[in-house]
């Protein structure tokens, strides 16, 4: 099966430069109308720069295809939806890509550079999301994918903000997955590691060239086809590999009014609770309570 986009449009956030170029592009050359959204921002958020989605969309209608360029931040969804209903009168799929960085270690770090970080990441997803979401219930159709990163799964030194930003996102994912259902609305979650003005400071030369973006994309473009119906899930990728995560929680310890639980009995049992043996790998709330209730019993 050869994956098009024909008819489809297909809105990229963040799409100037790095992975949401490559994403843009690679949409484009599959029959998908693209909105090429970037405000062209320095890297910690400053400055406004018009360049870099115009120099993507050029480069899209030259090879034949279809774009418009969207100059909007991320803050200001409904702008951005609604400049892909004024120029292809729909809008199918959203790749929420945007992003900053205001690096600090914790007790540097300003409330302004929190503030920044969520308001770009997470309350960016939320305004883009939000105003394409009643189209997308109304036509019974969308996709969505939310750009995660390794700091936000396994936290990064120096990145408190933008690690919770990065995990935010997927539970934000996770919920839109659920309420969508029922309109064929599917999201999914994508922590890709790759080359990028984000981490042009923080990679050697020699391992930002095997990272490259346009080996990220091809798996964007699989988790918003229409083929794509998981929903819900959480995806890591970097130099051509590409793998799936999911929760793993021990089986535990259930304590009783036998053995009552208090800190100490706790720190008796701690190898226990901590054992991962035979663990459970609950996909939502409902079966993870239904799995804890039945240890509890059996405990």
């Amino acid at each position: 099966m050869t994956m098009r986009f024909d008819d489809r449009v297909v809105l990229v956030t963040g799409a100037g430069q790095g992975l949401g170029r490559s994403h843009a592009l690679q949409f484009a050359a599959r029959g998908a109308r693209v909105v090429v959204n970037d405000a062209g921002t320095t890297t910690d958020g400053e400055g406004m720069n018009t360049a870099p989605a115009d120099q993507v969309v050029e480069d899209i209608v030259a090879t034949g295809g279809e774009a418009v360029a969207s100059h909007d931040s991320v803050t200001r969804g409904e702008q951005l939806v609604q400049c892909a209903l004024d120029n292809f009168g729909r809008i199918d799929v959203l790749v929420h890509n945007a992003g900053i960085l205001r690096d600090r270690a914790f007790h540097k770090m300003s409330e302004d550079d929190w503030d920044q970080v969520y308001e770009v990441h997470l309350k960016g997803a939320f305004k883009v999301s939000r105003a394409a979401w009643p189209h997308l219930r109304e036509q019974q159709y969308g996709r969505l994918v939310f750009t995660s990163s390794a700091a936000g799964l396994y936290g990064n030194f120096g990145q408190a903000n933008y690690a919770m930003a990065k995990l935010g996102l997927h539970g934000f994912c996770q919920t839109l997955a659920l309420e969508g259902r029922r309109y064929n609305i599917v999201a999914n979650t994508l922590a890709p590691v790759a080359d990028s003005r984000l981490t042009a400071e923080v990679m050697p030369a020699e391992l930002r060239e095997q990272l490259r973006p346009d080996e990220v994309s091809p798996v964007v473009l699989k988790l918003c086809h229409e083929s794509q119906h998981d929903s819900g899930g959480l995806y890591e990728t970097a130099a051509g590999w590409v793998g799936a995560l999911r929760w793993e929680r021990s089986r535990g310890h259930a304590f009783t009014r036998a053995s009552p639980l208090t800190p100490e009995a706790v720190h008796e049992d701690w190898a226990r609770i901590v054992d991962f043996h035979d663990a459970d790998h609950p996909v939502d709330a409902q079966q993870s309570l239904s799995l804890l209730m039945q240890h509890r019993q059996s405990g």
